[in-house]
């Protein structure tokens, strides 16, 4: 197991530094293995307060951390000024548990949860002290692992990992640690240790792989080819298939800082097949995986009593889609009655949200309810397959009212393909008529606390939809349609707050980039690019001189449309949904059609249950709550 004497060196930066408790490690429910032969480190490329709730880092350490043999830790990337901190006291970044500096593990993985955090995964390998590229390790360096939503398109972050796992990786990433420690202990070289990764199922091993030119690409019908026999030509995501079945129950950490979701998370489905167009996670979660009612409220009651929270939080990309979401959310209620806690639903689908499922997710308090309609008018939502109409909005406000919520928050996008002006004033007209109905299903005494919020988020094509083809509009356009809207909204009740166009720009080169964007990531890092999610941090001018001096115009990557037949960066790599779907779903929006959610109707021939050999389990027959409307088709 690894030794280590740099605490005493920690503990005097972090006495200085903001939040210390970041810092600490020792949790409660925080484990440490002493006598381990091997060991594994996971880590977040961000603060503690905001990975310590991601629900990967816990799966995933507690996966490896069953292994025998095997110690699992945990890493954060420190805040800007422990970093700056650590870099003068030439202190490496270092894991919670054993204060271990992250160069001393066998293997170190790092999630990828979004296109943001890429100048912070050099960020944290460079306070590791651990070469940035792969290619430029040596053999007792780290192998590092990438993994997470980002691995749908893994070729912006390519030269900086070994390897990715691409998909869930409850089963994945024990295997890919097995196999490290198998080459290890045989005396294998590093490249004959990434041979034997590359026979692990759905992982992409960077260095066995020839990148084409554009126009080889396009005849090829890839941008990367193997480079050895018995390299997959196409990564195929893992899927876990043993979800449903598998304990609910998740041992966590409770941490000393208050972390961004402090509650009790307990995950109770995994995917979605509402299909919408624009949404990379409901394609690249599929098939839908439900944990029976049994599973949930044990795991939810064990939770609590385990961990001392008074929220829990029942998590998926969709849970008032579950079967049995009534049930659920009715035996937790009666179980927890009188105690003080909390159940929240954080996903509320419009069409879902009936009378009854407004009392159950009410519980004795009552914040603010977030309803995504997406675009202001059905001609666009028809477009976009969303699938809900103005009267759901509507009937889902009028049973929020009665259950006592009087805060409201619609969340919407701009640049979405086929938005017009008139869609755009369409979010207003809507915004306003959702208001009225507020109003007149509140007591004239309670109006005063009534509260309206329009979110609008820019549109960002991302990989393995059927928008991915689609370019991004241009700042100026969008910052045109967003005071569009501003005008358009004639209530002062209404208040409407939109994201950043500039950091969307950013995210969408990084959702489409192939990998010359690597060269763009690293020069970015190297001009001072760094917590590029963090709007206070947000450095514009870092990605414009690192674009300038790696010779890329960002504005070609974001913005340009293709035809379907074009072959993105990410062809070699397969959310199980094939590209034939993505491209007649694509057909379909210019078309105005919408496609059915295959739980409630009919196979859509998705693709997914066939390329990664599983399929649907639900814990019974999906149908629509009181309130909700028809599926259409």
């Amino acid at each position: 197991m690894i030794q280590t004497d740099l605490w005493p060196q920690v503990q005097r930066l972090a006495r200085r530094a903001e939040r210390p408790s970041r810092y600490l490690g020792s949790e409660w429910g925080a484990t440490r293995t002493t006598d381990a032969d091997f060991s594994f480190c996971m880590a977040y490329p961000d603060t503690y307060e905001l990975g310590q709730p991601n629900q990967a880092v816990r799966i995933l350490v507690n996966a490896v951390a069953a292994m025998e043999g095997v110690a699992a830790e945990r890493a954060f990337l420190p805040a800007p000024d422990m970093a700056d901190a650590m870099r003068d006291a030439g202190v490496p970044a270092f894991s919670l548990e054993s204060c271990a500096p992250l160069r001393e593990f066998d293997v170190v993985g790092i999630t990828l949860p979004h296109e943001l955090a890429a100048t912070n995964v050099l960020e944290l390998l460079d306070l590791a002290q651990i070469p940035l590229r792969a290619a430029d390790r040596a053999v007792d360096d780290p192998i590092v692992i990438g993994g997470g939503p980002c691995a749908m398109n893994p070729e912006p972050y390519a030269p900086f990992f070994d390897a990715i796992s691409v998909g869930e990786g409850e089963e994945s990433v024990p295997e890919l640690v097995a196999a490290v420690w198998a080459g290890r202990a045989a005396g294998e070289s590093r490249q004959q240790i990434l041979r034997r990764l590359a026979q692990v199922q759905s992982t992409y091993v960077l260095s066995l792989y020839r990148v084409l030119d554009a126009d080889e690409a396009q005849r090829q019908s890839s941008w990367v080819v193997p480079l050895e026999e018995g390299v997959p030509p196409v990564i195929v995501r893992r899927v876990f298939e043993g979800f449903a079945e598998s304990d609910a129950w998740e041992p966590c950490v409770v941490p000393f800082a208050e972390a961004v979701h402090d509650r009790l998370n307990v995950e109770v489905l995994r995917g979605c097949a509402r299909g919408c167009r624009f949404c990379q996670a409901g394609m690249m979660y599929r098939p839908v995986r439900e944990r029976s009612v049994d599973n949930i409220v044990s795991a939810v009651l064990r939770g609590l009593d385990e961990t001392g929270y008074d929220e829990v939080s029942l998590t998926s990309l969709s849970t008032t889609d579950h079967s049995q979401i009534e049930e659920i959310l009715t035996r937790l209620n009666r179980a927890c009655a009188g105690r003080g806690v909390r159940v929240s639903v954080p996903s509320q689908r419009l069409d879902s949200f009936g009378v009854q499922m407004a009392e159950l997710v009410a519980g004795q308090k009552k914040g603010g309810l977030t309803f995504a309609p997406e675009a202001g008018t059905q001609r666009l939502r028809d477009i976009i397959n969303k699938n809900v109409s103005e009267e759901d909005l509507f009937c889902a406000i009028d049973a929020a009212m009665a259950a006592g919520w009087r805060r409201v928050k619609l969340y919407f996008m701009v640049g979405l393909p086929g938005e017009t002006d008139d869609d755009v004033k369409g979010i207003a007209s809507l915004a306003q008529r959702a208001y009225d109905r507020m109003k007149a299903a509140t007591p004239p005494d309670q109006r005063g606390s009534l509260a309206m919020t329009v979110s609008v988020a820019l549109f960002v094509p991302k990989a393995q939809t059927p928008f991915q083809w689609d370019g991004q509009i241009s700042r100026e356009e969008a910052l045109r349609r967003v005071g569009l809207l501003k005008r358009s909204v004639k209530y002062r009740a209404v208040r409407v707050s939109y994201h950043d166009p500039q950091t969307s720009f950013v995210e969408a080169v990084m959702s489409r980039g192939g990998r010359a964007c690597a060269d763009l990531v690293q020069a970015a890092w190297e001009a001072g690019a760094r917590f590029d999610a963090w709007t206070e941090l947000f450095n514009e001018e870092a990605w414009r001189t690192a674009a300038d001096k790696v010779g890329l115009v960002p504005e070609t990557i974001a913005e340009a449309t293709y035809d379907t037949d074009y072959v993105m960066p990410w062809a070699h790599i397969s959310a199980g949904v094939t590209q034939e779907f993505l491209a007649e779903e694509r057909q379909r929006a210019q078309e105005g059609l919408t496609t059915q959610d295959c739980t409630f109707d009919a196979c859509t021939v998705c693709g997914v249950c066939m390329q990664t050999g599983t399929r649907n389990q639900l814990a019974a027959p999906r149908s629509m709550p009181e309130g909700g409307r028809e599926r259409h088709g």
